[in-house]
């Protein structure tokens, strides 16, 4: 089941978007803000495709190797 996996991406993603929007805005005023928002897009689609394939589907099912 991969809405487990979601469940962790998702949140992931949004703390990631709000973090990169207010490091961008914070230190980075002279970029324009199109350019600081594909920058915390990517972020976002970065961190959500990492998280997404490195927490586990079946965390708790293990094989006893029997």
């Amino acid at each position: 089941m991969k809405s487990k996996r979601l469940t962790f991406s998702i949140p992931i993603m949004i703390v990631v978007w709000f973090v990169a929007m207010w490091m961008l805005n914070s230190g980075y005023e002279e970029i324009q803000y199109s350019i600081r928002l594909m920058i915390a897009i990517g972020a976002v689609i970065v961190s959500g495709v990492i998280s997404y394939f490195l927490f586990p589907d079946h965390e708790g099912k293990k094989d006893s190797g029997k």
